[in-house]
């Protein structure tokens, strides 16, 4: 395991206030923490460093061929004080596993996790105490050779940075409408959709720009092939309640195994609601709906947690669902979930883990 290094900023930054008005990612932590790879050499300078530009030469590789990957997870200040983490080990697998992907080396989890811990010690200050806070997590690792030649990479840096956060929509629990994609695709089995490589995000951000200006706040995308299966939305899992059976796309390969995702089937099943998950086509949705059958839908994410949809649109057809009110299950689940993230509830199922501080 490597040693971390600790250099502390000797002027911290003043927190930002109300906290209640924060907006996502706008606001960064006075620490970061930085390590280096090089193929024969291993991980190395492990370090903890105050938050500023890292130096790039322009022919850095991760410009010019993607090799990029990131994860994104929260630490919670808990009503009693303490400072827990969502199953973050989960993060950090998944992390590994988009690196295998990408041919960057995989990350040890455990000294991953070793250095989340740490920077956290170093900046527990910054975790907000106000309802529906938290902070922030964002562990990266991106391709450093200096290199103009098509080939993988020799050297990389892996990153964590945190940042204070409020609710990722503005509407906070209320309904979103979604745009259902059918001219662009997102991914293809065989390809990078089942990770968290940077590239996927670059690549739905066309389709977003389009739901957007038709005034939708985010994209459902499509399978690539025949586009007429339900994958995912841009930045969450999606979830149908149909003739009383929780429905979600199976993980083909071209969908991002969700930790939110798996939770919520977790506690779906302990309540004793049938869970499905399956191919699910826009046909199906939009007959269940009119058939009265499609009872609720919403999506699921570290940064939203729960996100009801309270409309979804495909071509020229548009359906309201839960009379565009958040759904009685949405509800259930955000509360059941943040209630554990912030040990208002007991947690059955493990998932918390405490900072030592």
């Amino acid at each position: 395991m490597l040693s971390i290094n600790k250099k502390i900023t000797a002027v911290r930054k003043p927190k930002p206030t109300p906290e209640a008005a924060l907006l996502f990612g706008k606001v960064f932590t006075d620490h970061m923490f930085t390590a280096e790879y090089e193929e024969g050499k291993g991980w190395y300078e492990a370090s903890i460093l105050p938050y500023g530009p890292i130096e790039m030469d322009p022919a850095t590789m991760v410009f010019h061929y993607a090799q990029a990957a990131f994860e994104g997870l929260k630490c919670y200040r808990a009503v009693d004080g303490r400072l827990l983490l969502f199953r973050p080990d989960k993060n950090f697998q998944r992390l590994s596993d988009s690196s295998e992907r990408l041919c960057i080396p995989r990350l040890d989890v455990d000294f991953a996790l070793e250095a989340l811990t740490e920077l956290l010690k170093t900046d527990q200050d910054w975790v907000p105490n106000t309802e529906g806070t938290s902070l922030y997590i964002r562990p990266f690792v991106i391709a450093t050779e200096n290199s103009l030649g098509v080939h993988i990479s020799q050297k990389y840096k892996f990153m964590i940075i945190l940042s204070p956060v409020g609710s990722y929509y503005k509407s906070g629990l209320a309904p979103v409408k979604i745009s259902i994609e059918d001219e662009y695709v997102r991914a293809v089995r065989g390809g990078t959709g089942h990770t968290k490589a940077a590239a996927n995000y670059a690549i739905s951000l066309k389709g977003q720009e389009k739901a957007e200006a038709l005034g939708y706040a985010q994209v459902l995308w499509l399978d690539g092939v025949e586009r007429k299966y339900v994958e995912e939305v841009g930045s969450m899992n999606v979830f149908f309640k149909i003739g009383g059976v929780l429905t979600t796309p199976d993980l083909t390969g071209s969908i991002l195994p969700g930790v939110t995702r798996d939770a919520v089937m977790t506690l779906a099943r302990s309540w004793g609601i049938p869970v499905r998950e399956r191919r699910i086509s826009v046909e199906e949705l939009f007959a269940a709906h009119e058939n009265g059958h499609l009872e609720e839908a919403f999506g699921t994410g570290t940064a939203c947690v729960i996100c009801p949809i309270g409309c979804l649109s495909w071509a020229d057809r548009e359906i309201t669902l839960s009379g565009g009110q958040t759904g009685e299950l949405s509800k259930k689940l955000y509360d059941e979930l943040t209630g554990i993230q912030y040990a208002r509830r007991p947690d059955p199922f493990g998932w918390m883990k405490e900072v030592p501080v």
